[in-house]
């Protein structure tokens, strides 16, 4: 399942690396296809829940949204 969020608040490449940390560290994430601070998005592969990956990024101290 792919699984796509709206992120705001990344800056530089560290916030970029930071979600994708953050990401490939959930459980059920089997790959972290792309975070892109200029589009502000993060595009997972995997089983994880939305409400993980969303808490995830939060912990990071970045905004999730499950993009429409």
């Amino acid at each position: 399942m792919t699984t796509r969020l709206q992120i705001s608040g990344m800056t530089c490449g560290h916030c970029e690396m930071s979600v994708k940390k953050a990401l490939a560290a959930v459980p059920g994430v089997t790959q972290v296809v792309a975070v892109s601070r200029d589009r502000g998005e993060a595009v997972v592969e995997g089983t994880a829940s939305t409400e993980a990956l969303v808490a995830a990024v939060t912990e990071e101290g970045y905004e999730a949204r499950v993009a429409s």
